[in-house]
């Protein structure tokens, strides 16, 4: 059985929007449009998360206004029917059926857009509006609040503020829909991470790992990845968005994939790192439950009023002193904390939100203050260590890289690991890869 977002849910979010905005206001939300990819064709089309969060609308060109001093507080502008159209690019919903069928108060042609939205903006005192986000867009709005201001028998808004703040805000905190959604979309991307462990061998390549997770999401339902795939085999897991994947595997090497689907709009962002041949090597292995003991201490701190912040912390401290145990950093562990040292060897931070985008939308901080954690949000936790073949480290470690990387979800007791069915300890990973797949 599918899991889905009910309509009635994108209704109850734009009357909650609305709420928010406060009396005597407008907003305008517009939805993505295609992008050409070469000469004549375009790039799958994926809709504007904001727009898609507050509709459920999956259609280019769209334009959501939303109105507190309106008889008709929710309005859609979108493509009408078209059959010579319909028969070259598809079928589209029109904005009949999309009014019925998406719950909205009203909805007109987009042809219609520019004589309405005069009527919908007229008088309001302020004017929602996330400006800079489409330039062409941009283009339209100035031209409309021109009209507004150059006439006198019309009254353009005096403020204008961004929309996107509160949108975002929204979007932190996960409804139980979105969450069976998510992890639906993680243990698709789970089964797609232990299929490229058990096909790896010595000689594949990078982008054959790549279709193995590529085509089990697509025969799952997820028709996308939600970011470029990353394969990164040897000092290529050193590149922290290596996206070239093209290639070979050898023996002896570690191979870094940091890969997740998209289903119905919703990312999973999974990283693992485990041996082309399905053994670790003793610097690998020591290397590698360095990271995992960081990850496994962050985990601790994602509960309700933990922090990003402190995770981070109490990551560093382990990666700080796994590196001086091998001789790789010199000194006090706290100097070195102070002076993060392992981030020659740790660039990137711990983590990040997850959601309808794979670096999802909400503020890391409040009033200047870390921001804690709340029941509803989901992150990723992701500590690394990359020394790369010219670093300055002992041999024996130079040319590897790794990142361990789960989607967690905060809960009222702690956190729920949505993406734990990937093995990532080293007994798991080469009892898995001992098993090749049929």
């Amino acid at each position: 059985m599918p899991v889905c977002i009910d309509k009635a849910e994108f209704k109850a979010r734009r009357e909650h929007l609305l709420s928010l905005i406060g009396p005597n206001s407008v907003a305008i939300i517009p939805a993505a449009s295609e992008v050409t990819r070469s000469r004549d064709t375009d790039y799958a089309f994926r809709q504007d998360s904001d727009f898609y969060y507050l509709t459920g609308f999956n259609e280019p060109d769209a334009v959501l206004v939303l109105s507190t001093h309106s008889e008709t507080p929710s309005t859609l502008f979108c493509l009408n029917k078209d059959k010579l159209a319909e028969i070259w690019h598809g079928r589209r919903i029109g904005f009949e059926k999309a009014k019925k069928d998406y719950l909205f108060d009203q909805t007109c042609a987009l042809s219609e857009l520019t004589e309405q939205l005069l009527n919908l903006v007229n008088g309001q005192q302020i004017l929602f509006y996330a400006q800079g986000t489409y330039p062409s867009f941009d283009d339209k709005v100035w031209s409309l609040l021109g009209t507004l201001r150059s006439n006198r028998t019309l009254k353009a808004p005096t403020t204008i503020k961004d929309i996107s703040a509160l949108i975002h805000e929204m979007r932190l905190f996960k409804s139980p829909a979105e969450v069976n959604i998510m992890r639906k979309a993680c243990e698709i991307s789970a089964q797609g991470h232990i299929r490229a462990m058990q096909f790896a061998t010595p000689g594949a390549t990078e982008y054959q790992l790549e279709a193995e997770l590529h085509h089990h999401y697509a025969m799952h339902g997820a028709r996308h990845p939600a970011y470029g795939t990353i394969v990164g085999g040897g000092d290529n897991a050193n590149i922290l968005h290596y996206t070239d994947n093209c290639d070979a595997l050898n023996d002896g090497d570690l191979v870094l994939i940091d890969s997740g689907c998209e289903l119905q709009g919703y990312a999973a962002d999974i990283t693992r790192t485990f041996p082309v041949n399905g053994q670790f090597s003793e610097p690998q292995a020591q290397l590698y439950n360095i990271v995992l003991a960081a990850q496994e201490a962050a985990f601790t701190e994602v509960k309700p009023g933990g922090s990003l912040a402190k995770a981070n912390k109490l990551a560093m401290t382990v990666l700080t002193q796994g590196l001086i145990d091998l001789g790789i950093l010199q000194g006090e562990l706290h100097e070195l904390l102070a002076s993060q040292a392992c981030k020659a060897f740790y660039m990137h931070g711990l983590g990040h939100w997850l959601g309808l985008d794979v670096h999802d939308v909400g503020d890391y901080k409040q009033d200047e203050k870390e921001r804690s954690f709340e029941p509803g949000m989901v992150l990723t936790i992701e500590p690394g260590l990359y020394i790369s073949l010219d670093a300055k480290a002992p041999e024996q470690y130079q040319g590897i890289g790794i990142r361990i990387e789960d989607n967690l979800l905060v809960t009222e007791q702690g956190y729920e690991n949505l993406t734990q069915s990937v093995p990532k300890s080293i007994s798991e990973i080469e009892t898995l890869m001992s098993l090749k797949a049929n």
